[in-house]
């Protein structure tokens, strides 16, 4: 399997630390207000990455972190006369709901920074103890010249971002760069330390989070293109300061989703919630997966609108090839796929997934293999074929995230659709309508 590393910069083989297990960090929502769709591609994207490896027999540790302490978390709370608990809270459920929606899955490590404080202060104290930061009137920064490594995750050279930085000159400061690791502040909520009564640095949460969850260097850590700098950045620093690794082997970023061309933004209200999609949640995700996930994006309710209509169709002949081989008793649970078609298609399919997840291609596999489905549908039932073909698309749609959840017929049903059947054929009118109308009724047909 071949994985785009966005710190060498290249493709790499993916072999993880421990065979059989992969360990994956993604970098989790501030909780002040409800998610847009550019926020659902990561959490599309690396659930895809997630199902392919369990798809591999291998197990998967995965996290995710709730920055729940922030300067707009504390804003929200004033703004609605209530504690920053409860926003958050209230923010946390709200996305784990958008991210259920999504067909994602919601059984995964979810730290949240006001629990890992005690790790956090501990992970700044001895950055400061190695000598990589240092606190001036309370505050605490890391000493960015320090490390030679900085800016190679974004390719950014220390002297030049040096020569243009245009940071507000802070005389606390040994360089503009130097990025905060404590502030000193008393509103909204805080915490005491020695270096002064206050809360973290954005950038310091989750390399101590990851640190205290797996205890070492993890396989892949992943996030949007936009959290390569300074984000990313200053995790790796810290990391190599104080761990001497990178944080991951591997580093995954998600190209960002636009709004007709546009970047969202919550701040100046260019934004659809996904809540506020009122499509088939599948088909959203179907369109996020048509195009590479390095790759940008751009939504238009006229591009999502070909994906509803995409789904639609392979919704319907998924349904329809569960309903024939549950009504003929052809549904097994263990099958073994010999048809040369089905098996080129899958192969296809795996190919695709191993070449840095490439879910435009799988998708293409999928769609290859509904479009054999229909033809054989439209002929004298082959249920060996497609039987295993009903595998297959099984084994695809829960990769992608596309599965969804089909009901086997009782036996009353089965009766009721096979006496609709007959009915038509023997040109019962009056009594195929009847049972038609019962069937419909049933959500059957």
């Amino acid at each position: 399997m071949k994985i785009f590393n966005s710190y060498t910069n290249q493709l790499e083989t993916f072999v993880p630390r421990h065979k059989g297990v992969v360990s994956m960090y993604v970098c989790g929502p501030t909780v002040y207000n409800y998610i847009h769709i550019g926020n659902a591609r990561p959490v599309v994207v690396f659930d895809t990455v997630r199902r392919y490896f369990e798809s591999k027999s291998m197990k998967v540790k995965f996290a995710s972190n709730f920055t729940d302490v922030d300067d707009k978390i504390i804003q929200k709370a004033i703004d609605e006369g209530v504690d920053e608990k409860t926003i958050s809270e209230k923010y946390i459920k709200a996305f784990l709901n958008d991210v259920a929606s999504l067909n994602s899955r919601t059984d995964y490590i979810k730290p949240k920074v006001t629990e890992y404080m005690p790790k956090i202060i501990d992970y700044i104290q001895e950055l400061i103890d190695i000598g990589y930061a240092y606190e001036m009137d309370g505050d605490v920064y890391f000493r960015v010249a320090k490390l030679k490594e900085y800016g190679h995750l974004s390719n950014r050279k220390l002297d030049d971002l040096i020569a243009g930085s245009r940071v507000e000159i802070n005389e606390k400061k040994e360089s503009p760069l130097d990025f905060t690791l404590w502030k000193r502040t008393t509103e909204g909520i805080h915490w005491h330390t020695n270096f002064s009564e206050g809360r973290p640095g954005w950038h310091t949460e989750c390399v101590a989070m990851i640190e205290d969850i797996f205890g070492e260097e993890i396989d892949i850590h992943g996030g949007g293109t936009d959290l390569m700098f300074p984000h990313h950045e200053n995790e790796i620093a810290q990391s190599i300061a104080k761990n001497h690794h990178t944080v991951a082997r591997y580093w995954m970023h998600n190209g960002r989703l636009n709004l007709e061309g546009e970047k969202m933004s919550k701040s100046v209200g260019n934004v659809v919630f996904v809540k506020d999609l009122n499509v088939n949640k599948l088909a959203f995700r179907m369109f996020l997966l048509s195009t590479h996930y390095r790759s940008p994006l751009n939504y238009s309710p006229e591009a999502l609108d070909v994906f509803v209509k995409e789904w639609q169709k392979v919704q319907k002949s998924v349904e329809q090839l569960y309903r024939l081989l549950d009504l003929n008793d052809q549904l097994q649970d263990a099958i073994t796929i010999t048809a040369s078609d089905i098996i080129e298609t899958n192969q296809y399919f795996e190919a695709s997934m191993e070449a840095d997840f490439n879910t435009p291609n799988a998708l293409t596999a999928l769609n290859q293999l509904m479009k054999a489905i229909n033809q054989k549908l439209r002929q004298k039932p082959d249920y060996e074929w497609l039987s295993q073909a009903n595998k297959s698309v099984e084994q695809m749609l829960f990769i992608l995230g596309l599965d969804f959840k089909l009901e086997r017929l009782s036996n009353e049903n089965k009766s009721l659709i096979k006496d609709w059947e007959k009915a038509r054929i023997d040109k019962n009118f009056e009594l195929a309508d009847e049972l038609r109308q019962i069937l419909v009724s049933k959500g059957l047909i």
